[in-house]
C-alpha cells in the first residue's frame, strides 16, 4: 500500500529529488483548488463565517476519533500497542531531541506563536475571561492528544500483529501514518468504504480548520495595520487565498513531498520556537510581568497567581532559550526515507527559517534609527511602552520618562503575530 500511495498518487518515482519536481498533478491540483475555494468563502467575511464553519470542522474529528478508538481497541494486538504507548522510558528524558519534539508539538497543537490566538482573541470583548479560555483550551488540547494516542497505538499494535513485526517497525509519523497505516486499518472495518470517506472528510476538515486559523492571522494582522486592506477585505482575502494556491502547487508535483518536508522542517520549526521566545521575553521582561498582571486584573478583576508569574518570567523563557539553542546545535541534514537533501536545499530551508527570525533584530534597528535624539534618549524611547511615552519637544531633541522593566521587544509582538 505504501508503494501504491507513492507511485499511484504522488508519482514520487518520477522525481529524482527536490531538484526535479516536475509539473503539478492535475488530480491533486483540482483537490487543492476545491480546498482553497472553501477557505476563501469561509474567511471572506471574517469571524462571522469562519466561526460558523468551525462548528463542523472542530466537532467532526471527535466523532471519527471516537469510532476509530472503539474499533481499534477491539483489534488483535491492540493491547500491545496501548502498552507500548503507556510505557515510559525515563532514560529518553536525557535526550534533548525529546524536549525539542515536545515543545514543537505543543506549539503546533495549541497554535502558540503563529499569531492565530492573538488574531482571534482580538475579536473578544475587553472583559472576556481569557484565564478560563486559556485553561480550558489547553486542557481540551492535551486530553484530546492523550486519547488520540490510544486510537493511534491500538492501530499500530494491530498492524504489528498482522505483519508479525515489532511496533517500532510499523510506527511512523506524518503522511505515512495518516495516508498509509490508518487507511489500511479502516479497510478492516465493516462498511469500510463509508468509513474511508468519513476519515478523509475528517482530514479535510482538520486541514481547513488549521488553514483558516493561519490565514485569518495574516489577514487580520495586515488589515488592522493597513486600512485600505480592511476596507477591501474580500479582495484581500481572495489575494491571500490565490497566493496560497500558487505556493501550494509546488507541494503537489511529482517531487512535492520533498518540498513539503522542507517546509515542515524549516518554516515552523526553530523559527516558531524563536518567535515564542521573543514574545515571552518581550512580555515578561520588557513589558513586565507586573504591568501585564495589572492589565489582566483590569479585564477579569483579579491578578494571576504567583505560579503563573514565575513561569512567565523565568521558567518559560529559560526553557524556550534552551530548546532554541539545542535545536540549532543538534540540526542534522534533512532526509526523506533514503533520500538526502542536497546542501543548497538545506541552505534554502534555513533561509526560510531566518526570513521570520531576522525581523526581530531588523525591527529593533529600524525603530532605534527612526527616533530622534541622543543615543541614550533613543534607547529610552525604544525600551519604554508606547502608552507611557512622555515626549517633550525641545528643538530636535526629545526627553523621555524611562520606566522599568524595559519594553523594547514588546513592540515586536504585533509584527510577530503576522508571521
Amino acid at each position: 500500500m505504501y508503494l501504491v500511495c507513492r507511485r499511484g498518487v504522488l508519482h514520487l518515482h518520477e522525481s529524482r529529488g527536490i531538484h526535479d519536481l516536475g509539473l503539478p498533478r492535475w488530480q491533486l491540483s483540482l483537490c487543492l483548488l476545491v480546498v482553497v475555494i472553501i477557505l476563501f468563502f469561509s474567511l471572506w467575511k471574517g469571524v462571522k463565517t469562519s466561526g460558523k464553519v468551525v462548528w463542523i470542522t472542530a466537532t467532526l474529528p471527535y466523532v471519527v476519533l471516537f469510532v476509530l478508538l472503539i474499533h481499534g481497541i477491539t483489534l488483535p494486538g491492540a493491547y500491545n500497542g496501548i502498552n507500548a504507548y503507556l510505557h515510559i522510558d525515563f532514560r529518553r528524558l536525557k535526550e534533548a531531541t525529546v524536549w525539542i519534539d515536545a515543545a514543537t508539538q505543543i506549539f503546533y497543537s495549541l497554535g502558540a506563536g503563529f499569531g492565530v490566538l492573538i488574531a482571534f482573541a482580538s475579536y473578544n470583548k475587553f472583559d472576556n475571561n481569557c484565564y478560563r479560555d486559556a485553561l480550558l483550551t489547553s486542557t481540551i488540547n492535551c486530553v484530546t492528544s492523550f486519547i488520540s494516542g490510544f486510537a493511534i497505538f491500538s492501530i499500530l499494535g494491530y498492524m504489528a500483529h498482522e505483519h508479525k513485526v515489532k511496533i517500532e517497525d510499523v510506527a511512523t509519523e506524518g503522511a505515512g501514518l495518516v495516508f498509509i497505516l490508518y487507511p489500511e486499518a479502516i479497510s478492516t472495518l465493516s462498511g469500510s468504504t463509508f468509513w474511508a470517506v468519513v476519515f478523509f472528510i475528517m482530514l479535510l476538515t482538520l486541514g481547513i480548520d488549521s488553514s483558516m486559523g493561519g490565514m485569518e492571522a495574516v489577514i487580520t494582522g495586515l488589515a488592522d495595520d493597513f486600512q485600505i486592506l480592511k476596507h477591501h477585505r474580500k479582495l484581500f482575502t481572495f489575494g491571500v487565498s490565490f497566493g496560497t494556491f500558487l505556493l501550494a502547487l509546488f507541494c503537489i508535483t511529482n517531487g512535492g513531498i520533498y518540498v513539503l518536508t522542507l517546509l515542515d522542517t524549516f518554516a515552523a520549526g526553530t523559527s516558531i520556537l524563536f518567535a515564542v521566545l521573543m514574545e515571552a521575553i518581550g512580555v515578561s521582561w520588557f513589558y513586565g510581568v507586573d504591568r501585564f498582571s495589572e492589565d489582566i486584573q483590569q479585564m477579569m478583576g483579579f491578578k494571576p497567581g504567583l505560579y503563573w508569574r514565575l513561569c512567565w518570567k523565568f521558567v518559560s523563557p529559560a526553557f524556550l532559550l534552551f530548546v532554541v539553542i539545542v535545536s540549532i546545535i543538534n540540526f542534522k541534514p534533512l532526509t526523506y526515507d533514503d533520500y538526502t537533501f542536497p546542501l543548497w536545499a538545506n541552505r534554502i530551508g534555513w533561509g526560510i527559517a531566518l526570513s521570520s527570525m531576522i525581523l526581530v533584530p531588523a525591527y529593533i534597528i529600524y525603530k532605534f534609527m527612526n527616533v530622534r535624539g541622543t543615543f541614550k534618549e533613543r534607547l529610552a524611547y525604544c525600551i519604554t511602552p508606547e502608552n507611557e511615552h512622555q515626549l517633550v519637544a525641545q528643538g530636535n531633541v526629545r526627553q523621555f520618562k524611562v520606566c522599568t522593566p524595559f519594553t523594547m521587544l514588546s513592540l515586536l509582538i504585533p509584527t510577530l503575530s503576522c508571521l
